[in-house]
């Protein structure tokens, strides 16, 4: 048992971070992405070739393949009560050449190219030492007092008018991650090349296998970026998803393989990004009670406070990495600094 001096927790998960960056730390293995990383990953660019990674926040498209993401709306919004879409402004200020447009977009933060923030998955876990598991998350942070949001329906979706702030994740929320530049060294593991599109598990065994054959130089407080495919068959798809194929194309990490975990754990890698829906098999492997549906979640954001981040567009970068016989490239990938939520769109920018 270990003593927590904020006294948020007195036990912590066995083999989690909780506590080692500090008793209030909610960044985690972001903590890693020093200076010193920055340098690492400025050193790994030689052609000076740039990518954007983040898909069209417009994809995948509907809501086939998470129901409970709706796609962006954007709208005009007004301007003295004119629609501020091609709106003269000589209605505001007579006399004026000017034409404007100003808009809105309600977009949920997990519908695209994204990162989970920590808050995102935390677990039933008994912290306290008493011997009664209660909801908690990474370094003991809980809901209620520091991660904060409704319990009635009615506060919760579109629906309710006026639209109102309901929800505050708190220092577990995407907007710690936002503050601390999200920039270094990071190391693409081609899966698509070695085991093709087909849905494939890949445990431990698989994994070492592509790292030894790719001669891959994986470092403490690098961003390890996993390529499937998954994101690019997304865009060709062109908005109209079809969840027949995608749930059953590309590798995916088998999140109930222990090894695989503890070698997550043992790299110390900052964070871990696929260009996939969840990184893992989702749901997982079943296995009995109590288990989560998201063992590589609840591993990496739960206990080791690494990062996810999930359909990023990967396949053009693979690609041009494996012609120039290279896997490791600079990434700068900030969230947008949404404070007290649970995950960011973003549009992360490799540079090799």
């Amino acid at each position: 048992m270990t003593t927590s001096p904020s006294q948020r927790w007195v036990r912590r998960p066995e083999g989690s971070t909780w506590g080692d960056f500090g008793p209030d730390d909610a960044l985690g293995r972001l903590n890693l992405l020093t200076p010193t990383k920055v340098a690492e990953g400025i050193k790994e660019v030689v052609s000076a070739e740039a990518f954007a990674l983040g898909l069209p926040v417009t994809f995948p498209g509907g809501t086939a393949l998470n129901a409970n993401r709706l796609p962006p709306v954007l709208r005009p919004n007004l301007r003295s009560g004119h629609p501020n879409v091609n709106c003269h402004m000589d209605t505001v200020y007579p006399g004026a050449s000017d034409i404007m447009n100003d808009d809105v977009v309600i977009l949920h933060n997990q519908y695209s190219t994204q990162w989970d923030a920590l808050a995102h998955v935390g677990s039933l876990f008994d912290a306290d030492g008493d011997g009664i598991e209660e909801p908690v998350y990474y370094n003991g942070f809980r809901p209620g007092i520091e991660v904060k949001g409704p319990t009635d329906p009615a506060d919760c979706g579109l629906e309710t008018r006026p639209l109102v702030t309901t929800s505050d994740l708190g220092p577990v929320g995407v907007g710690t991650i936002a503050e601390h530049a999200i920039q270094g060294r990071a190391v693409m593991v081609d899966l698509a090349h070695h085991f093709g599109t087909a849905h494939q598990r890949i445990g431990h065994k698989e994994w070492l296998s592509v790292l030894e054959k790719d001669q891959l130089d994986i470092r403490p407080g690098d961003i390890v970026t996993i390529h499937t495919g998954y994101a690019e068959k997304v865009l060709e798809m062109k908005g109209e998803p079809d969840p027949d194929v995608l749930h059953s194309y590309g590798c995916v990490l088998d999140g109930r393989d222990q090894d695989l975990l503890s070698w997550i754990s043992s790299s110390r890698i900052a964070a871990l990004v696929a260009d996939n829906y969840a990184v893992e098999l989702y749901p997982a492997v079943e296995a009995a009670p109590p288990a989560s549906v998201l063992p590589l979640h609840e591993h990496c954001l739960f206990k080791l406070g690494v990062p996810l981040g999930e359909l990023w567009r990967l396949t053009p970068l693979a690609t041009r990495l494996r012609e120039l016989g290279r896997s490791a490239y600079l990434l700068t990938a900030p969230p947008l600094n949404i404070p007290g939520a649970s995950g960011s769109p973003l549009n992360p920018i490799a540079t090799i």
